[in-house]
């Protein structure tokens, strides 16, 4: 099932929620009492104002309730399991050394490697001109 193209903003209402997703209110409220990852803000009136983070949520609960036939207590472990997932996710970043005084060295090696390619180029092959 495709989700609906939904506008780019940065809140929206229960009423147009209501619209995307084809859920009714009281749904969407006992939702927020089981999944305590659906957590929309409050507008100073008192009114539920859902985030895109919130409606992508949504999408993901409806999907595993409705169409994967997941109960409530499955889909809530569903969701924790994919939330793991992400974290476990490698970063980008080097992890820190065990020995600081081993990362040091390497640091300096590579800067001196890096100034000596760059005392090799000319000044006008480093900036494009």
């Amino acid at each position: 099932m495709a989700e609906p193209k939904i506008p780019d903003k940065l809140y929206y209402s229960m009423g147009e929620v209501k619209k995307f997703t084809g859920l009714q209110p009281h749904v969407l409220r006992f939702w927020e009492t089981e999944f305590s990852a659906l957590k929309p803000k409050k507008n100073k009136k008192g009114q539920r104002t859902y985030q895109q983070k919130d409606i992508e949520l949504i999408f993901r609960i409806k999907e595993l309730l409705y169409e994967k036939k997941f109960p409530i207590t499955g889909a809530i472990e569903e969701l924790k399991k994919k939330g793991k997932e992400k974290k476990k996710e490698p970063t980008k970043k080097t992890p820190p050394p065990d020995n600081n005084r081993e990362f040091l060295v390497k640091v300096h090696h590579e800067l001196k490697m890096l100034k000596k390619t760059l005392q090799g180029s000319k000044s006008d092959d480093l900036f494009g001109d």
